[in-house]
């Protein structure tokens, strides 16, 4: 069994800013336990043999081409747009006065 504390998910909980009632952080305190002893299971079979991967399969691009398509005019992207200036939206700030 993992040496996980109370006071340890306690201090956790306080450095995140994680409000935890007294039954939340007993459920925490084993939920992390069983975390640490699941991977501590893993670390013993683990060994130099076996290559360190960050997913089970071989994962591989599955991105399209780049090929260049179809693209609105100006004119037909400020059509859609609730107001414009004729050649760019118009938005309200979102800086202060001082920008």
């Amino acid at each position: 069994m993992s040496e996980i504390t109370r006071e340890q998910v306690e201090h956790l909980a306080g450095l995140a800013r994680i409000a935890l009632t007294p039954d939340e952080i007993d459920k925490m305190t084993g939920e992390l336990g069983h975390i640490v002893d699941s991977i501590a299971k893993v670390q013993e079979v683990a060994n130099q043999d076996v290559p360190a991967t960050s997913h089970p399969i071989p994962l591989s691009n599955v991105f399209r081409d780049d090929v260049v398509g179809e693209t609105l005019t100006q004119e037909q992207a400020l059509r859609g747009a609730p107001e414009h200036d004729g050649s760019r939206f118009k938005v309200s700030a979102i800086l202060g006065e001082e920008q």
